[in-house]
C-alpha cells in the first residue's frame, strides 16, 4: 500500500481539457480544472469554482448590467433560461450579493399559501376575480396564486366570440347583448355561461375547461373539490386550432389601445386582437390581398403548433408572423426598414394602433430563434404545402444558394459563383417542386458540397413524398457515381448534367423535337443512348444519356437520368427547367433581400472539422512560381537554339558550351521543382480547423437567418398563388404577372368595417386592363370567403372607380 501511495504521489492526475464557451464577440467562458473564468475582450473579469452558484449568478448579473452581453446570450452560455437571468438581476437589485446566495426551497419569512385554501381559490375565481385581487386578499404573491390554481387544474374560461366590448354606445350595447352571458350588458365578460349562472344564483362554483375534466381527477384536489368537479355540466367538444377562441379587446377606440397594452404589461394578454378603423387611401393596404393566401398556407397555425406562444405581450406570435410576411410582401426587406414607414399606416393594415418598432421586432425574432425550432417550423410548413398541393409531386429540384458574409467572424469560405470569388459565406440548399415553387431549405454545415448534403436533403424529403419514387434534379455540383447508386437504392431517381470528359455523339444520331410555348417555337436536337459509369470494385452503373446539340454551334450538353419512361424531350425540358431555381434566387435577392443578414451572433463550431491545409497552398504557389521560372529559362534556351549561327557552332556540344549559363539555370530550376514537389507529398491536404484559425472556432448562428428565409419563402408562395389566380384574366402574366401583383400589393386602399365584413377598396392601377385584372382577382378572393386571422371579419375586396379626367380649364376660357 505504501508503494502504491508513493507512486500516486509521483504521478500527477491528468489535467482536464480546457473548455471554452463563446457568449458573443466580446465575451467568453473558459473552464479548466474545476475553475471557470469570465473573459471580456481578453481581460478576466470574474473567476470562481464550478458549482459556486452565488459567484456564477453574480457573473451573469455583471455581464448583463454592464452591457457586455444580453440576457439571451448569457442564458445560452451558462446553460439556463432567460427567466433565471432576470430573476438573478431582481434578487441582486433587491438584496445585493446576499440575495444571490440564498439556498433552495421556499424563502423564509415569506407568507405561504396553505394547501387547504384550494377550494376558496376556486370559488373566488368562479366569481370572476383576478389573480392579483385574490393574492391581495390572501396576503401572498400573485405568482403563488397562479401556481396553486395550475396545480388545482383551473383553466381560464373560453372567451366569448365577440372581439370588442364596446359598452359605451347604446347601439353597440344592443348589438352585443345577445352574445353576453345572461343577455345583458352588465354581465361580466370574463365569466363563462356556467359561471354567470352561478353568480346570478349567488353560488360560487369552480368551473374547469374540457381538457382538465377529460384528463381525469387531479391528484392535487381534495375530496370536496373533486365532488364539486364531478357536479359540473359536461364540456362541449373541441376540435383543433379551428375551435380556438378569438382574442378579446376591451378598447373602444381602434386608434388607442391603451387598455390592451396595460393588460399585456400585467401579463393578462398573449396577443392583441385586430381592430380595424375606417380610413381612405391607407398606404400599403393593398397587401391585404395576400391575406387569403396567407391563411391558406397555414403559417399561423404551424407557428402556434411549433412555437406555442411568445409569452404575454401586445405583439404576440400571430401578430409577429403576420407582420413579417406582410413586410416582405411590401418589400420592407429587413426589420430596420420599418424606420422608413410610419407605424400608424402599417398598424392600420395589421388592425393595430401602430406597428411594432424595429427593436420590438428584433426582440421577437431573437426569442423565436432562442427556441431553436426553425428546422421543425420549415418541415411542418413543407408538410402542409405538400398535403394541399403536392398530390402530383414527381420531381424535386435541389440547388444551393451561397450568401456572402462581410462581418468580422472567421466563418468558413465558399465559392460565390455570381461574384467568381471565394469568400466567407453560408450555404443554403433549397428544394423546390416541379413548378419551381420552394418547399424547404437546409443550411449546410461549413458550406458542405452538394455531394455531401444531398443524402441529408433526401432524408428530409422522404417523409414529404411518402413511398413515391420521386426524381431528384440537380446540377453538376452533385456529380458522384457512387452517390447516384445510393440515391437509386434509397428509392429516388436522378436527373443531372454529365460532368467531365465524354464521348461525343455523331450528328446522324440527333433527332429534331419541336417545342411550342405560347407564341414561341423552338427546335431541340436530341440524341438518346445508354451509358455505363464506373464504380469502385469494377462495378458499373447503367444510366440513360440524352444529349442536346446546339443549333448555332457544335456544343453538346449531355444529360444523365435513371428515368427510362420519359421521352427525350421530357428529359431535356425537365433538366433545363432547373433554371427556374436560379431565377428564384435572383428574384428573392433583389425583391426580398434574401442575402440580408438577420443574425449577428456566432456560436461554437466543431474544432475538428477538416479544412484545406494553408501550408499546402503556400507550397503550391512556390511550385507554380518555380515552374514559371523554368519556363522562362527554357524559352530563352529555345530562342537561342533557333538563332544559333551554324557556321560558328555547327555541333550541339558547341551550342551547349556557348549557352552553359542558361543550361545551368535550367538544371537548377528542374531540381527546385522536384524538391518542392517531393516536399508537397509529405504535407497533408486537409488539417483540423483549430490548427488554422487563431482563437475560437465559431460559425454564424443559423437559427434567425433560417427563420427569416422561411418567412420570405411563405411570402413568395403567397405572391405565386396570386399570380396563378390572376393568370386567366391577364394575357401577359408570364412576363408581367409578378410586377402586376407587386403593384397591387403596394397600392393604397380604403378600409371600412361593415357588419361582419372587412371591406378593402383598392385604388385603380396605372391602366384600365391592369385594373380589370385586379378586379377579377378580387372577385375570386371574395368567393373564397376568408376571414382576417383572429377575427370573424370576412374580407371583401374591390377596386374603386377610376378618377375622372379633369375638365376644360375655365381660366383659359375653355
Amino acid at each position: 500500500m505504501d508503494d502504491v501511495a508513493q507512486q500516486a504521489e509521483l504521478f500527477e492526475a491528468p489535467l482536464e481539457r480546457e473548455r471554452t464557451i463563446v457568449v458573443n464577440d466580446r465575451c467568453q467562458l473558459r473552464s479548466r480544472d474545476g475553475r471557470r473564468l469570465v473573459i471580456v475582450r481578453g481581460m478576466v473579469v470574474a473567476q470562481y469554482a464550478e458549482g459556486d452558484r452565488m459567484a456564477e449568478a453574480l457573473a451573469m448579473v455583471n455581464l448583463v448590467e454592464q452591457g457586455y452581453a444580453d440576457q439571451v446570450s448569457v442564458a445560452r452560455a451558462f446553460g439556463c433560461s432567460t427567466r433565471t437571468v432576470r430573476r438573478y438581476q431582481e434578487r441582486f437589485a433587491a438584496g445585493g450579493l446576499a440575495a444571490l446566495g440564498r439556498g433552495g426551497g421556499y424563502p423564509r419569512g415569506r407568507s405561504r399559501l396553505r394547501s387547504s385554501r384550494g377550494r376558496v381559490l376556486l370559488q373566488l375565481k368562479a366569481q370572476g376575480l383576478s389573480n392579483r385581487v385574490i393574492a391581495q386578499r390572501q396576503g401572498v404573491s400573485e405568482k403563488a396564486i397562479r401556481k396553486r390554481l395550475r396545480r388545482l387544474g383551473w383553466r381560464e374560461p373560453q372567451p366569448q366570440p365577440q372581439q370588442v366590448l364596446l359598452l359605451g354606445e347604446p347601439e353597440d350595447r344592443e348589438r352585443l347583448e345577445p352574445t353576453l352571458p345572461g343577455g345583458g350588458a352588465s354581465a361580466d365578460p370574463n365569466l363563462s355561461a356556467p359561471q354567470e349562472a352561478a353568480s346570478r344564483r349567488g353560488v360560487s362554483e369552480p368551473v374547469e375547461d374540457a381538457a382538465t375534466r377529460s384528463a381525469g381527477a387531479d391528484p392535487n384536489l381534495s375530496a370536496s373539490e373533486a365532488s364539486l368537479d364531478a357536479a359540473l355540466p359536461p364540456p362541449a367538444p373541441t376540435r383543433g386550432p379551428a375551435q380556438e377562441p378569438l382574442p378579446i379587446s376591451f378598447d373602444s377606440d381602434p386608434a388607442n389601445r391603451q387598455i390592451d397594452r396595460l393588460f399585456a404589461h400585467l401579463g393578462l394578454l398573449d396577443d392583441a386582437a385586430p381592430l380595424f378603423r375606417p380610413g381612405s387611401r391607407v398606404p400599403g393596404a393593398g397587401v391585404l390581398l395576400a391575406v387569403p393566401a396567407l391563411v391558406e398556407s397555414g403559417v399561423i397555425e404551424v407557428a402556434r403548433e411549433v412555437y406555442g406562444s411568445l409569452a404575454p405581450a401586445f405583439y404576440g406570435l400571430r401578430t409577429t408572423i403576420v407582420t413579417l410576411v406582410l413586410m416582405a410582401l411590401l418589400r420592407i426587406k429587413r426589420p430596420e426598414g420599418l424606420k422608413e414607414h410610419p407605424p400608424d399606416d402599417l398598424g392600420r393594415v395589421l388592425g393595430l394602433d401602430r406597428a411594432p418598432e424595429v427593436k420590438t421586432l428584433r426582440r421577437k425574432l431573437r426569442r423565436l430563434a432562442a427556441l431553436g425550432r426553425a428546422t421543425e417550423f420549415g418541415r411542418t410548413l413543407a408538410h402542409r404545402r405538400v398535403a394541399s398541393r403536392g398530390a402530383a409531386l414527381g420531381f424535386l429540384y435541389v440547388d444551393g444558394h451561397v450568401r456572402a458574409y462581410h462581418g468580422k467572424h472567421p466563418v468558413p469560405k465558399a465559392h460565390v459563383a455570381r461574384m467568381r470569388i471565394s469568400m466567407p459565406a453560408t450555404t443554403d440548399y433549397w428544394v423546390a417542386d416541379d413548378s419551381g415553387e420552394p418547399l424547404f431549405l437546409v443550411t449546410a454545415d461549413a458550406n458542405a458540397g452538394l455531394v455531401e448534403m444531398l443524402p441529408k436533403i433526401l432524408a428530409e424529403a422522404r417523409p414529404l413524398v411518402g413511398e413515391r419514387r420521386v426524381t431528384v434534379v440537380f446540377d453538376r455540383g452533385g456529380w458522384s457515381p457512387q452517390m447516384f447508386r445510393a440515391i437509386l437504392d434509397s428509392g429516388f431517381d436522378i436527373l443531372t448534367y454529365r460532368k467531365g470528359p465524354f464521348r461525343r455523339v455523331g450528328r446522324k444520331q440527333f433527332q429534331a423535337y419541336e417545342v411550342v410555348s405560347g407564341n414561341r417555337r423552338e427546335i431541340y436536337l436530341l440524341a438518346d443512348q445508354n451509358v455505363r459509369l464506373r464504380l469502385p470494385k469494377r462495378k458499373q452503373l447503367a444510366l440513360r444519356q440524352v444529349t442536346r446539340l446546339a443549333q448555332d454551334a457544335d456544343h453538346q450538353t449531355p444529360i444523365l437520368t435513371s428515368r427510362r419512361d420519359l421521352s427525350p424531350l421530357d428529359v431535356a425540358m425537365r433538366m433545363f427547367g432547373r433554371w427556374r431555381q436560379e431565377n428564384f434566387f435572383k428574384y428573392l435577392r433583389e425583391e426580398y433581400a434574401l442575402d440580408a443578414l438577420l443574425e449577428y451572433d456566432a456560436e461554437p463550431d466543431n474544432p475538428l472539422r477538416e479544412v484545406p491545409n494553408p501550408a499546402r497552398r503556400e507550397i503550391d504557389n512556390q511550385i507554380r512560381q518555380a515552374r514559371a521560372e523554368l519556363a522562362e529559362f527554357e524559352a530563352q534556351y529555345g530562342l537561342a537554339a533557333l538563332q544559333n549561327p551554324e557556321q560558328q557552332r555547327p555541333t550541339a556540344r558547341g551550342f551547349k558550351i556557348a549557352h552553359g549559363k542558361i543550361g545551368h539555370a535550367i538544371r537548377q530550376a528542374l531540381a527546385k521543382v522536384a524538391t518542392l514537389e517531393a516536399r508537397r507529398t509529405r504535407i497533408p491536404t486537409h488539417v483540423p480547423v483549430q490548427q488554422v484559425v487563431s482563437g475560437e472556432v465559431v460559425k454564424l448562428a443559423p437559427e434567425r437567418q433560417h427563420l427569416g428565409s422561411l418567412i420570405k419563402m411563405v411570402a413568395y408562395q403567397a405572391e405565386s398563388d396570386l399570380v396563378r389566380l390572376v393568370a386567366p384574366h391577364y394575357k401577359r402574366v408570364e412576363d408581367e404577372g409578378r410586377t402586376l401583383i407587386q403593384s397591387a400589393l403596394a397600392s393604397s386602399a380604403d378600409i371600412e368595417v361593415d357588419g361582419g365584413e372587412l371591406c378593402v377598396r383598392l385604388t385603380p392601377l396605372s391602366s384600365p386592363h391592369r385594373t380589370a385584372a385586379i378586379a377579377a382577382l378580387c372577385d375570386d378572393l371574395n368567393a373564397a370567403n376568408v376571414a382576417f386571422p383572429a377575427t370573424r371579419l370576412r374580407l371583401r375586396f374591390s377596386v374603386g372607380p377610376a378618377p375622372q379626367a379633369p375638365g376644360p380649364d375655365s381660366s383659359n376660357g375653355g
